[in-house]
């Protein structure tokens, strides 16, 4: 049986916490905003190279501005 999550060649998966706005209605999430402007801080490898996270992080933060992110109305 093949493997489902087979390694690709640098191929990095890493996450980090980031602030997240939470509008709730009558008790019901209306909308999530993810502000992904922040700096990347303590990330954790899900996938792929330990030794390449460094680099992927450098390169996903590199000081660009990065948009919200918005779900909801």
């Amino acid at each position: 049986m093949p493997d489902p999550h087979p390694a690709h060649a640098g191929r990095v998966v890493f996450q980090y916490l980031v602030p997240v706005h939470v509008e709730v209605e009558d008790g019901l999430v209306t909308c999530v905003t993810i502000i992904d402007e922040t700096p990347v801080r303590d990330p954790a490898i899900v996938e792929g190279d330990p030794a390449d996270l460094a680099s992927a992080v450098a390169a996903s933060d590199d000081g660009q501005s990065w948009p919200s992110w918005r779900f909801g109305y």
